[in-house]
C-alpha cells in the first residue's frame, strides 16, 4: 500500500495529459474549502438538545464544563472556537508536513488529509450525538485543521512543476476551490440538516456524518488523480524564457531549511499576512456591516436599523447574507483572475495593485456609505475580495520565481503561518475597533470609518514590504550536488515506472472529469447568484 501511495508509483509517463491534474486538485479544496461554511452549523448546534429554542447552561457552569456538559446547549462562541482551530492547524500543519509532502508526494498527503478531513467530521458527528463539545474541538477543529492543511498544499508544487508556462493560473485554478467550497457545502448541509431533522435531533450529527463520508470519497477520487511530472519535463513546444528582464524569476533552487533565513521570505510573509488580514477582517463583518451602514435604506425605508421593526430586520439580515455570499463569489473569481494576470503582469507588479488599489478602495468605501449608494458600496467591497482572494492563490507563483521549484510546496506550507496570524490579527483589530468606537459613542452607521482607514493602513504596510523584495543572494542556492542528491532517487524509481507507464489520455475523460468538478461549483455559484442579486434591485 506504501508503494501505491508513493510519489514514485505516480511519475507520469509520456502522452499524459496534464490538464488531468487541475479537476484532481479541485476535488480535494472543494471539499476542504467547507471549513469558510461552518458557521451554517452554529444555530442549529447551539439548540441541540433543546432542538426549538437553546437549553441555556446556569451562570456557574464554566468554559470547560460546557465542554464535557450533557444537561444544557452549547454557546455559538465556544463553538465558534472549531473555526479558530481550523486556521490555527491549516497553518501549523502545513509548515509542519510541509518538507515530508515534497519527498512524499501529493497522492500520500492527499489521502492523510482525505482521512483527517473525513475522519473528523465523523468525529464530530459522534461528538453531536454524545453532546460533547470537545469531541468537536478535536475532531473538526485539531483533527479536520491538520487534514486542511495537507489538503491545502498538496498539489501546489505539482501544479506548478505541471505548468511552468503558467504558475499562476495553474495554482489559481485549485485553490479556487478552496474559496468555492462553502458556496457548494453550505447549501448542501442546509439541505441535509432540514432532511434529517425530526421531533428529536437537529439533523446536524447526521449531516457530519453524511458529509464525512462525501467528502472522504471526493478528497480519494482527487488525490489518486494525482500525477507527477516526470524529471526535467516540459510541455510540448514550450521552451524556458531567458532570463532577461525577468530578474525576479530564479532558475536556481533554495531548500526549504534555507529559505527562512532570506529576507524575501519574510518580507512574503507580511506581505502575505497584511493582505489577508485586511480581507478576513472584511469577511468576517462583511453581512453586520451593510445593515448597520445602510440599515432600512435596503428595503427603502428611510430608518436606522435599530428603528426597523422584527419584520424588517429579518429582511435587512436576508440581504446581508445575500452581500456575505456574493463576497464569497468575488473571492473566487479573484484567485483564478488575479493569480492567471500574474503570469503576464509578474507577480511582484500583480501585489503593488493588490496594495495601492486596495488602499484606494477602503479610503473611499466610508464616502460610499455616506451617499447612501448600496450598489457602489457593494462593488467597492467586491472589488477588494477579489485582491484578497488573488492574494493567496499568487503567493505560491511568487514563492516559486523567487526560491525555485524543488521545495516550493514546503516553502508555502511553512509562509501559510502568516494565514493563521492574520485569522487572529484581522477580526482582532476589527472587533476591537468597533467596541472602541461605539463606546466613545459613534453612531454605529458610522463605526465602521476609523476601521476601513486602519485597514488601509495595512495595506500600505504591505505594499512596502512588497516593494522590498529582491532576488536571492546566490549563496542561498542549492549547489547542482545538492540538487542532484535531492532528485537522485526518486528519480532513478521514477524512471523506472515511467518507462513502462507510457499514459495515453483520453480526450473525453479529460472532459468529464472537468464535468465532475464543473457541476457543483456551477451550482455553488448560480445559488449564490440568486441570493445576493437583491443587493441590486
Amino acid at each position: 500500500m506504501a508503494g501505491f501511495f508513493s510519489k514514485e508509483r505516480i511519475t507520469a509517463g509520456p502522452g499524459y495529459n496534464r490538464w488531468l491534474v487541475p479537476p484532481a486538485a479541485l476535488a480535494v479544496h472543494l471539499s476542504i474549502g467547507m471549513a469558510y461554511g461552518f458557521s451554517v452549523f452554529w444555530l442549529p448546534l447551539s439548540k441541540a438538545l433543546g432542538i426549538s429554542e437553546p437549553l441555556a447552561c446556569g451562570e456557574d457552569v464554566s468554559f470547560w464544563m460546557r465542554a464535557i456538559t450533557t444537561s444544557c446547549d452549547w454557546k455559538i462562541s465556544d463553538l465558534g472556537w472549531m473555526y479558530t482551530l481550523f486556521f490555527v492547524f491549516l497553518g501549523s500543519s502545513a509548515a509542519v508536513f510541509g518538507h515530508w509532502l515534497e519527498h512524499a508526494g501529493p497522492r500520500k498527503a492527499g489521502a492523510v488529509a482525505a482521512v483527517c478531513w473525513g475522519g473528523g467530521l465523523l468525529i464530530s458527528a459522534i461528538g453531536v450525538y454524545t453532546h460533547q463539545l470537545w469531541m468537536m474541538w478535536l475532531g473538526s477543529g485539531v483533527i479536520g485543521g491538520i487534514g486542511l492543511g495537507l489538503g491545502y498544499i498538496s498539489p501546489v508544487s505539482t501544479l506548478i512543476k505541471w505548468f511552468p508556462d503558467r504558475r499562476g493560473m495553474a495554482t489559481g485554478m485549485a485553490i479556487m476551490g478552496f474559496g468555492g467550497g462553502a458556496m457548494i457545502g453550505a447549501p448542501l448541509a442546509n439541505t441535509l440538516m432540514n432532511y434529517f431533522a425530526t421531533e428529536t435531533s437537529v439533523g446536524v450529527w447526521e449531516t457530519f456524518a453524511t458529509m464525512g463520508v462525501l467528502y472522504f470519497v471526493a478528497m480519494m477520487i482527487g488525490s489518486l488523480g494525482y500525477r507527477v511530472p516526470a524529471h526535467d519535463w516540459k510541455p510540448e513546444g514550450w521552451t524556458p524564457p531567458a532570463n532577461k528582464g525577468k530578474a525576479m524569476i530564479t532558475p536556481h533552487h533554495v531548500h526549504v531549511n534555507q529559505a527562512h533565513k532570506t529576507p524575501q521570505f519574510w518580507l512574503l510573509w507580511w506581505v502575505l499576512c497584511l493582505n489577508v488580514s485586511a480581507g478576513i477582517g472584511v469577511i468576517g463583518m462583511a453581512s453586520p456591516m451593510l445593515q448597520e451602514v445602510f440599515g432600512g435604506l435596503l428595503i427603502d425605508v428611510p430608518q436606522k436599523l435599530a428603528e426597523l421593526s422584527g419584520d424588517q430586520k429579518l429582511q435587512v439580515a436576508a440581504i446581508g447574507a445575500g452581500f456575505a455570499g456574493l463576497l464569497s463569489f468575488f473571492n473566487i473569481l479573484g484567485r483564478i483572475g488575479w493569480a492567471s494576470c500574474s503570469d503576464f503582469l509578474g507577480r511582484k507588479r500583480t501585489y503593488i495593485i493588490f496594495f495601492a488599489l486596495g488602499f484606494v478602495l477602503y479610503v473611499l468605501s466610508p464616502w460610499a456609505g455616506n451617499m447612501g449608494s448600496v450598489a457602489l458600496f457593494a462593488g467597492l467591497f467586491c472589488v477588494i475580495l477579489t485582491m484578497y482572494g488573488g492574494g493567496f492563490s499568487t503567493i505560491p507563483a511568487y514563492l516559486a520565481d523567487i526560491f525555485g521549484t524543488q521545495h516550493v510546496g514546503a516553502i508555502h506550507g511553512r509562509l501559510l503561518t502568516a494565514w493563521a496570524t492574520a485569522g487572529v490579527l484581522g477580526p482582532v483589530i476589527v472587533n476591537y475597533l468597533r467596541d472602541y468606537q461605539l463606546d466613545r459613542g459613534v453612531a454605529p452607521d458610522h463605526a465602521y470609518n476609523m476601521i476601513m482607514y486602519v485597514l488601509a493602513g495595512l495595506l500600505l504596510l504591505g505594499l512596502i514590504c512588497n516593494l522590498l523584495v529582491r532576488p536571492v543572494a546566490e549563496k542561498h542556492y542549492m549547489t547542482a550536488e545538492q540538487l542532484a542528491a535531492e532528485k537522485k532517487v526518486s528519480h532513478e524509481q521514477a524512471k523506472k515506472i515511467s518507462q513502462v507507464a507510457v499514459h495515453k489520455s483520453s480526450t473525453v475523460l479529460t472532459a468529464v472529469v472537468w464535468i465532475a468538478v464543473g457541476i457543483p461549483i456551477t451550482y455553488g455559484i448560480w445559488n449564490t447568484l440568486q441570493k445576493a442579486v437583491i443587493l441590486f434591485h
